[in-house]
């Protein structure tokens, strides 16, 4: 397989939710904004517009499939930081995009 370019891609940031602890937060002494962040119930959160019919995560920036960024790189969450490029979850969110399991 052809390495994935995420600076490309962005897939998995309008896939589906993205949930975590609270702890992630910087109000919790974590590196998420909290701004980006909605209470779901208990000690989780979800980032914003990642809740939605068509998901797409508030701190994505940019053309999916084309040149992408996350406004919060250096601070994203857990489940964001766990997500390997090639991995099923990648590439399932790639499918739903109709972008190819291989990059151009």
């Amino acid at each position: 397989m052809t390495e994935l370019d995420c600076t490309r891609c962005g897939a998995c940031c309008a896939a589906w939710r993205v949930d975590f602890h609270v702890s992630g937060c910087s109000a919790a002494g974590g590196s998420v904004p909290d701004g980006l962040v909605e209470p779901v119930r208990g000690d989780t959160v979800r980032m914003r517009g990642t809740d939605h019919a068509s998901p797409r995560c508030a701190a994505l920036q940019g053309a999916i499939g084309q040149s992408v960024r996350c406004a919060i790189y250096a601070w994203r969450p857990s489940p964001c930081v766990e997500l390997q490029p090639g991995s099923d979850a990648c590439l399932r969110a790639r499918r739903r995009h109709g972008l190819p399991a291989v990059a151009d």
